[in-house]
């Protein structure tokens, strides 16, 4: 649901002050203490952030996907590691939910979604299992009224913190590939489920991704979401709303960068000028605007699409390529303008160096990203 003009200006002037105010003040010491403090944890839930996707019906903003990517434009000027907070609440962790749940199950778990009194993950990748996701092992076996799952998938984002999970699991080992996946709300507390340790990263520190083991943990049936077998048609379908909100964080990034290397060319003298002034460091902040305009450009455009009706995963997966790629590009080119500045840790470029790394890989790498344009063209009726 799209806001009114006025509305939506009063929401991103919120957001935007409460990153610039809360957040970038806190982006060291967060880094340092691999934690986002409870203080801005609380702040996030009273301001709503948990709930932008969520029917208002359940307690959620129901923001537009236009709208949304505005957020995350105005999210993305920060650490990510803050936005991973409400990251699976608004994205993965509960658009399987949204889209495919019944009344029943919407009404038990999309209020506390909104607010944040559950913590949403996705339980998707495996140990042998991430781009390719129809190869995933763990399973989901009818047995009575009850599924039970064995398995482990790695590297889920928020788990630590999780009261819920978003699973995908195979429910029919004899159907290969994906046809025999279906997707399922597993509640944290479940017997027999245990969660790793949180993993030593490059970069997002604050932002925790663990194991998660299952071992015959049983789940009542009407926690299924869908018909059995449509996981993966789930899957793909929360991930094109997922790259987009991405494609926007990686944007927000951008920006923040090329602010800060604005001001860094103004300040900075060599041979008697600012640095602005020499043409070789012009043209690198030429590149990054440019490129960094365009993605905007790219991902409100899929965004409006999405609002309107349209299938978007072609342009979603477009403008995540472009966007993540982009990210790591105008990243490296701030090292470049900061120079020795920028490789130390005072001034944090270094740390958002590293912290852009991980959009080009989470939600489809890439190359998966390609394969996605790739065959949507090679598909296409002229």
């Amino acid at each position: 649901m799209s806001l009114e003009p006025e509305t939506r200006a009063q929401l991103i002037e919120t957001v935007r002050r409460f990153v610039r105010e809360k957040c970038v003040p806190l982006e060291a010491k967060v880094a340092e203490d691999d934690l986002v403090p409870d203080s801005i944890v609380a702040e996030m839930r009273s301001l709503g952030l948990f709930g932008l996707s969520i029917p208002q019906a359940y307690g959620g903003l129901e923001l537009s996907m236009e709208d949304e990517v505005l957020v995350c434009l105005e999210l993305g000027q920060t650490s990510p590691a803050f936005r991973s907070v409400i990251g699976t609440n608004v994205g993965i962790g509960s658009q399987g939910v949204v889209m495919f749940g019944t009344e029943a199950q919407k009404q038990a778990w999309l209020p506390k979604l909104a607010s944040g009194e559950v913590i949403a993950s996705f339980a998707l990748t495996e140990p042998e299992a991430g781009s390719d996701a129809a190869s995933l092992r763990t399973t989901a076996i009818r047995d009575g009224s009850d599924y039970v799952v064995n398995g482990t998938k790695r590297f889920i984002t928020n788990a630590n913190r999780a009261g819920m999970f978003t699973l995908l699991a195979r429910s029919d080992p004899s159907k290969p590939g994906a046809s025999g996946i279906s997707a399922f709300i597993v509640p944290a507390r479940t017997p027999g489920i245990s969660i790793g340790k949180p993993e030593k990263k490059m970069g997002q520190q604050g932002a925790q991704i663990c194991d998660v083991v299952f071992q015959d943990a049983r789940m009542p049936a009407h926690l299924r979401l869908g018909a059995e077998g449509d996981g993966f048609k789930l899957a793909m379908k929360v991930l094109d709303r997922g790259r987009l909100h991405i494609a926007a964080m990686c944007v927000g990034a951008a920006e923040r960068l090329l602010r800060e290397c604005v001001s860094y060319a103004r300040e900075r003298r060599q041979f008697g000028r600012p640095i602005g002034d020499f043409q070789l460091i012009q043209a690198m902040l030429a590149d990054s605007r440019t490129e960094s305009y365009a993605a905007r450009t790219m991902v409100l455009d899929a965004a409006r699409k999405r609002d309107s009706g349209e299938t978007v995963t072609e342009e979603a997966a477009c403008a995540k390529y472009f966007a993540s790629e982009m990210a790591g590009r105008v990243a490296d080119r701030a090292v470049q303008i900061f120079g020795g500045a920028g490789y130390v840790a005072d001034h944090g470029i270094e740390r958002f160096y590293r912290d852009v790394r991980i959009f080009r890989i989470y939600e489809g790498t890439s190359q998966i990203q390609q394969l996605v344009i790739a065959r949507h063209l090679l598909q296409s009726v002229e």
